[in-house]
């Protein structure tokens, strides 16, 4: 029985290998401008790679990091002449809010009056949010967003942006949440392509019987405007290497790993082959997608106590982050394990519907713009992430079969997993693809850890707005996010879900 690493111990060498991979294709097209380095990582200091628990250190470039995404200043590692990876850039416009009049009907007083930004043309966006200074500062108010798609000269109506209030987050007093970056951040709107927008944002008022007062809204508001630069420009097929299975068609039309228009063998960057070697068991170095395994196959692979009968799912295909192509520069270096996975988190990225399925990995490399250069995020929050079609995707970097921390259900990030379905889910039905997806995913990776998907589980809470630090709460496996934090996510229409997918889940574990 060949064993499956499912340790915490990082993989330290990689980050300085340089990897040749396939023959030269053509590299994707040039993009609309490209955000600069995140604040916490520095050219001159890069780190430890593969360090458990170490976070972004807490000495923040702030004002550098809004001076360089007024001016779209290029990464710092991009310098002239430096032979590097090509890397799918993207860019990130940060606007301050301006205060808004008061409107005339409402007769709340100027306090209540908002801040926002008139129409106005940008620079090409796809997705919008507002973030603010303080972390721990709530919203409380509405959020709402109209744009003009590129090119066009018509605009939407006003969308509402989820005002999140922090309850997708890093636990309070972890490396994370105290490194001094995290913004406090609504949700993500994914908007489509767009060169106009307007946005207002209005707080609520403090209560019936006080209608000239409003509840002040968080200081340094900011409308983020994100570019998820273009897609990767696929490679040619490679063979399966010797005892793992074919890349499955499902991902056939998805997007892979760009090569460098040079004639020479694309090289990986320290950071992109780090983010791949913790996968090494799985898939080759610089795979676009981790492939499926039978249910034999994954037993034969997995690690089970002497004579116990292995509860796993099989493993289904995984695009990497190399193939829904995520900027390795943008994250912290190092990955951070906790002991296991007892339970997995399921969400709803409330960025709406209006994508398809070829435009998810733009969509997902929107939100780990988000999360990372507006919200200030080591990484992306979630582990996994799910499309409508059922395609499953690597989150968070250190490992998909490994616990790696994420920052997805504030209180409850330690030993468990966050998976996001993209859209948004309240009053509209998840695909049942989707659904499927998240019980293929499950059976695998809460097998990898000896947890039933059908059981329960009890947690200590880091603190939440449910739950009190150092609480025990007993749980389902699959939870929902409402389950340890006061929201509406996963949306209640998904969240009716969750019962089709532990039964699933477990079945396919064989119980």
């Amino acid at each position: 029985m060949r064993a499956l690493l499912v340790t915490s111990v990082g993989v330290t060498c990689a980050a300085a290998l340089t990897l040749p991979l396939a023959a030269p294709a053509l590299s994707a097209p040039a993009p609309h401008s490209a955000s600069a380095r995140p604040p916490w990582v520095s050219p001159e200091s890069p780190g430890s790679p593969g360090s458990p628990g170490s976070g972004p250190p807490s000495a923040r470039a702030e004002a550098a990091y809004g001076e360089a995404n007024a001016s779209d200043a290029a990464p710092p590692s991009a310098r002239a002449g430096e032979t590097r990876a090509a890397e799918p850039a993207g860019s990130t416009q940060s606007l301050p809010l301006e205060p808004l009049a008061a409107p005339s009907d409402r007769g709340l007083g100027r306090s209540a009056a908002g801040q926002g930004l008139d129409r106005r043309t940008a620079r090409p966006f796809s997705l919008v949010g507002v973030v603010w200074d303080d972390a721990g500062a709530e919203l409380h108010g509405t959020v709402q967003v109209r744009t003009r798609a590129t090119g066009g000269t018509s605009w939407s109506d006003w969308q509402d942006v989820e005002t999140h209030n922090a309850e997708h987050a890093a636990d309070l007093g972890s490396a994370e949440r105290a490194s001094g970056a995290v913004r406090g951040a609504t949700a993500p709107l994914w908007v489509g392509d767009s060169d106009g927008v307007e946005v207002r944002v209005r707080p609520e008022a403090a209560g019936p019987q006080h209608r000239s007062a409003a509840v002040p809204l968080p200081e340094g508001l900011r409308l983020e405007l994100v570019d998820p630069g273009e897609d990767p420009a696929p490679e040619p097929a490679r063979a399966a290497p010797a005892g793992r299975a074919a890349t499955p068609a499902m991902f056939a039309g998805n997007p892979v790993p760009p090569t460098t228009t040079t004639g020479m063998p694309e090289v990986l960057t320290a950071e992109s082959a780090a983010a791949s070697a913790v996968n090494a068991e799985l898939a080759p170095l610089g795979a676009a997608v981790i492939p499926a395994l039978t249910k034999a196959q994954t037993e034969e692979a997995a690690i089970v106590a002497a004579g116990a009968k292995p509860y796993i799912g099989p493993r289904p295909g995984i695009v990497t982050r190399r193939g829904w192509g995520a900027d390795e520069r943008l994250r912290e270096r190092n990955f951070v394990y906790t002991r296991s996975v007892k339970a997995a988190f399921v969400h709803h990225s409330a960025t709406g519907n209006n994508y398809t399925c070829k435009q998810a990995p733009s969509v997902l490399r929107s939100i780990y713009r988000y999360h990372t250069l507006s919200s200030g995020w080591r990484d992306i929050g979630y582990n996994f992430a799910i499309d409508k079609c059922g395609n499953i995707y690597e989150g968070r970097a250190g490992g998909v079969a490994k616990a790696v921390m994420g920052a997805h259900t504030l209180g409850f990030n330690t030993n468990t997993m966050g998976v996001a379905v993209l859209g948004t889910y309240s009053s509209s039905n998840p695909p049942a693809a989707a659904v499927t997806a998240v019980s293929k995913l499950t059976a695998w990776k809460l097998g990898l850890f000896g947890a039933n998907p059908k059981g329960k589980v009890t947690l200590v809470s880091a603190g939440s707005n449910k739950y009190k630090k150092g609480r025990k709460v007993k749980m389902d496996v699959i939870s929902g996010h409402r389950d340890g934090f006061a929201t509406e996510c996963p949306g209640a229409r998904l969240y009716k879900k969750l019962g089709t997918a532990r039964t699933t889940s477990a079945k396919l574990q064989g119980r």
